[in-house]
């Protein structure tokens, strides 16, 4: 980087980065040493199901409002205009369908993982399938968090890069191994107050240098980058309506809907209710979070009018001319350009103490506890916090990886999720809403779904080297969708070849009657034939018997954790109280 524009940190700066690593810290500290101090895998990994709707709606938001978004959102905006921002569309139903059917379903049948219902709908194969897809998705999409706000900083400020990296990898790590999934949601809810105030304050300042609202109108309109609605239905172009408010569903079903992450804070809350209201409450916030964003960029291109900065930067990465543009605008105000770079990192940390805690909770409860089942509760909860631990530095090593990605940090983590969540996204829907989808279907998808996957990735990070770009051409927004559909089409198909299973023997609790519903017109026998009848109810392990099929259960209150997981191991199936509405 030119040396002559390189931005410098004041003293106040360097403070306000500080209060905040020191202030997530803390939140930690005080989770490790109040309440049960994080002595069992039910506090610590589900944060005693006790979290309330406002808590867990901000940390739903953190957990994807990544530095990503923050720096490839005005980025994208200040390249190639508005179009990103229909977007926002996809959000209706991307939360109303989880609120309403993924939430239900998951929730009453009180899980910890996800990937516990693969099991009960299909096998245990798919379980772990499932499992091994979500921590090769979170462990790439880790590094890309961790290492995009160091790198941008560096670029423009000279900050030290690795240095950057490890503060943020290790404070998060220590914060989310001593004070659990409470920890990270309060740290979550910290962090999103600072995201939107370090956004707001870049926002103000810029329009106010720029000349006011108007001339930053004029700029922007001028050099076209308000843009008309698109209504191309050509899928391999990148960003039109339909990729963005159609494509973007699928997007948001997979994040929203069905990733580990987003799930395990539905399952914190106190009810059903009140993780239902808290998905509720995320669109607002999406949108102000998508609107900062988008204007962030216009007040960006209202200033340099779309210059090209890799010459002063030294880099051709657009994304490192978002903190070009919030040091310069906010040179003159001490604390204002820490504040930014605090909001950055906020959202990093946010981002990757999710993943962390996400992680340990599926490598437990589906990879380790199947295979000893007579762990001791002290023991789970100390192997619970080693994987933690240990998830932090394989972070850090994937962050070493990322400078080889060829996109922007936006588009490339929307591959990720849309290359890996889309099949996932897939299995869950075939099972929620088409009982006769058997488990030979499913393992045979999962196992090829799991072999095409290293050319995906290596599409990720050599997409200039490979010659088979053409083969990529779909746009990266369908590719939730098309992967989706895939699996729901092979899975149908070949279970009807093999078979497709009877009502009797589908688990209660595991189908959306989405089919009975559309088709409730047909004659009794013929729905009978093409789907499951039987409406959602409350499933219930039965808690208030001493002895259930030769196994022992808690005689008041819900059963634990250890013993609904020997329940389903030895083969036993939680029965339903049916309701009379859906």
């Amino acid at each position: 980087m030119d040396p002559s524009i390189q931005k410098h940190f004041t003293v106040v700066d360097y403070v306000i980065f500080a209060v905040l690593l020191a202030a997530s810290m803390g939140i930690g500290l005080y989770y490790a040493l109040s309440g049960g101090r994080q002595r069992t895998t039910q506090e610590f990994l589900m944060a005693d199901r006790s979290m309330r709707c406002l808590p867990v709606s901000l940390s739903l938001i953190a957990s994807f409002q990544s530095a990503v978004a923050i720096i490839g959102v005005p980025a994208e905006i200040y390249t190639h205009g508005t179009q990103y921002w229909f977007i926002g569309c996809a959000y209706v139903l991307g939360l109303l369908i989880p609120a309403h059917v993924f939430i239900p379903v998951l929730y009453r049948l009180r899980l910890s993982s996800a990937y516990q219902y693969l099991e009960l709908r299909f096998s245990k194969a798919v379980r772990i399938c499932g499992t091994l897809t979500f921590i090769f998705q979170m462990v790439i999409y880790m590094g890309v968090c961790v290492y995009t706000p160091a790198f941008a900083l560096n670029a423009v400020t000279g900050f030290e890069l690795w240095g950057a990296v490890l503060a943020t990898g290790l404070v998060c790590t220590v914060y989310t191994t001593m004070g659990g999934l409470k920890a990270v949601i309060w740290t979550d809810v910290f962090q999103t107050i600072v995201m939107f105030a370090g956004q707001l304050a870049v926002i103000v300042v810029g329009v106010h240098q720029t000349g006011g609202v108007s001339e930053v109108w004029r700029k922007v309109w001028e050099g076209n980058r308000i843009s008309a609605l698109d209504l191309n239905p050509d899928p391999t172009e990148r960003h039109t309506f339909w990729t963005l408010a159609v494509g973007g569903v699928f997007l948001m079903l997979s994040l929203y809907g069905v990733n580990q992450a987003q799930v395990q804070r539905y399952l914190s809350a106190r009810t059903e209710k009140e993780a239902v209201r808290s998905c509720y409450m995320v669109f607002p916030s999406l949108q102000l979070a998508l609107a900062l964003s988008c204007v962030m960029g216009l007040v960006m291109f209202a200033r340099y009018c779309g210059e090209d900065p890799s010459d002063k930067l030294g880099t051709s990465s657009r994304d490192a001319m978002v903190i070009y543009f919030v040091m310069d605008m906010l040179q003159g105000l001490p604390g204002l350009p820490g504040l930014f770079v605090a909001c950055l990192f906020s959202a990093a940390l946010s981002t990757i103490s999710s993943a962390f805690n996400s992680l340990a909770t599926v490598t437990m409860e589906d990879l380790i506890k199947p295979h000893f089942p007579a762990m001791s509760e002290a023991r789970a909860t100390l192997l619970s916090k080693v994987l933690a631990m240990s998830y932090g530095l394989v972070c850090l090593a994937m962050a070493y990886l990322t400078h080889l990605m060829g996109d922007s940090v936006l588009q490339v983590a929307l591959k990720i999720f849309g290359m890996v969540g889309g099949p996932i996204l897939g299995l869950f829907c075939l099972g929620m809403f088409f009982p006769w989808a058997n488990s030979v279907v499913t393992t045979f998808t999962a196992l090829a779904r799991n072999r095409c996957r290293p050319t995906a990735a290596a599409s990720l990070f050599f997409s200039h080297s490979s010659g088979l770009k053409s083969f990529y051409s779909l746009s990266y927004m369908w590719y939730s969708a098309f992967n989706c559909f895939t699996v729901i089409v092979i899975g149908l198909i070949i279970s009807f070849l093999t078979g497709p299973m009877k009502e009797q023997d589908v688990t209660p609790g595991t189908i959306y009657p989405l089919l009975g519903t559309l088709f409730g017109f047909l004659p009794a026998r013929l729905k009978k034939k093409l789907c499951c009848v039987t409406p959602l109810g409350q499933t219930v392990f039965p808690p208030q018997h001493k002895e259930i099929n030769g196994l022992d259960f808690q005689q008041e209150g819900a059963p634990s954790e250890e013993e609904i997981e020997t329940f389903l191991r030895d083969g036993h199936t939680p029965f339903v109280e049916h309701e009379t509405t859906v």
